[in-house]
């Protein structure tokens, strides 16, 4: 049986009205290595550290290291 994980959406995590606002501010346009992250996944687990104050280490394992 072939499944896929998908992480559940936090109330920290942005939503695509947010997201919209947001990108054009931190989405750097030019030449740079590939991510291993998305910036949105980055700011997801940003906010969801302000919102429940729990340490980096911490986070859930589907957040970015």
């Amino acid at each position: 049986m072939n499944f896929k994980l998908t992480a559940m959406p936090y109330t920290s995590d942005l939503t695509d009205k947010e997201w919209e606002v947001l990108e054009p501010l931190v989405t750097y346009i030019g030449p740079c290595r590939p991510r291993k992250y998305t910036i949105r996944e980055v700011l997801d687990a940003i906010f969801y550290l302000e919102k429940t104050g729990c340490q980096w280490r911490m986070l859930p394992a589907h957040f970015p290291p």
